[in-house]
């Protein structure tokens, strides 16, 4: 069995270059998800499910595991000097830690608790995570295109305790086994299939969706044996689990941009923290993201908390949705 850390340290050795500094980030996460975890599984006896009777920076009830977890990862790298800067979905600014500006070279950005609303349902939750390299200095480090992320990842708390990374040539999963408290190898190199048969999207939305998007759903309904349709929904209001079954079984997961008066014209999902990281496993992976006109990791962003339109999974798929979105139903 291959500890997550031996097999960061074991893939090292093939870069005569490399300093050590990013395996220590990534093995860092490792402990940072192992902490959340023991969290969640105790939140009921400890009375930490609920609100914590605050807004984050966009003005959404934060659950107290949201408070904890973000806690949680801004400690993880408070030490080493490794990092300088962290940003995270719950916060308005990044976090500065206090070491040399000029030592650390990298920053991290962190959604801590995706699937909020799965919390005091005992549902499936994930934290994702995004690492890169510092250049011009301060927020302007951020404020880049997804392609240039160094690695990036996320963790599943569901049923198992699973972590996926990238560091930029292929995709790689492993299992907490819970006995001796380490994350194990379970898939080296990760392939998606070309297509599947799944779709996740919350089609509660789907009035306020455009008419392009609402035709795909559609067309993805239909029964036709020779496209292998109907397709099957699969939606968890958890997008690291909807993403994560896509990324084993192939298909699509999509959050359209919300056109009602109320809704998130742009989109709803966060660009730097959820849409970049993910979309680096899925395209390392085989698979494909897009806003529906434009390649995820190529947007490049003007604010910390841009949210942006998105279509993520099997390459198939996610080109029909592009097919549909620029030229309507065919």
């Amino acid at each position: 069995m291959i500890t997550l850390d031996r097999f960061i340290l074991d893939r090292e050795q093939a870069h005569p270059g490399a300093t050590g500094e990013l395996s220590a980030l990534l093995m860092r996460f490792g402990v940072a998800g192992k902490r959340i975890a023991r969290e969640l599984a105790t939140a009921g006896l400890k009375r930490t499910l609920g609100s914590a009777g605050t807004a984050n920076v966009q003005g959404e009830e934060q659950k107290k595991l949201d408070v904890i977890a973000n806690e949680i990862l801004l400690e993880t790298f408070d030490y080493g000097g490794l990092v300088v800067l962290a940003a995270s979905e719950e916060m308005e600014v990044p976090y500065l830690y206090e070491t040399d500006e000029h030592a650390g070279r990298y920053a991290v950005l962190f959604d801590p608790m995706d699937g909020s609303s799965n919390i005091d349902v005992n549902g499936t939750l994930g934290t994702i995570f995004s690492i890169r390299r510092r250049q011009a200095g301060g927020e302007k480090d951020l404020l880049r295109p997804g392609w240039e992320q160094v690695a990036s990842g996320y963790i599943l708390f569901g049923p198992a305790v699973i972590l996926v990374y990238t560091a930029g040539e292929a995709v790689h999963v492993f299992t907490l086994d819970p006995g001796i408290g380490e994350f194990l190898l379970t898939q080296e190199n990760l392939r998606m299939p070309e297509s599947g048969r799944g779709y996740a999207v919350n089609e509660g939305r789907s009035r306020c969706w455009a008419k392009e998007a609402r035709d795909f759903i559609e067309y993805l309904k239909e029964s036709d044996a020779a496209t292998g349709r109907p397709y099957s929904t699969r939606y968890s209001a958890s997008l690291v689990a909807d993403v994560h079954r896509i990324l084993l079984e192939g298909g699509i997961y999509l959050y359209p941009a919300d056109c009602s008066k109320a809704g998130k014209p742009q989109g709803k999902l966060r660009l730097l923290y959820e849409c970049a990281p993910l979309a680096m496993v899925v395209e390392r992976a085989g698979g494909l993201a897009t806003t529906g006109t434009e390649r995820i990791l190529d947007v490049v962003p003007t604010a910390l908390h841009e949210r942006v339109a998105i279509a993520i999974g099997s390459k198939t798929e996610v080109a029909l949705y592009e097919r549909f979105m620029k030229n309507g139903r065919p």
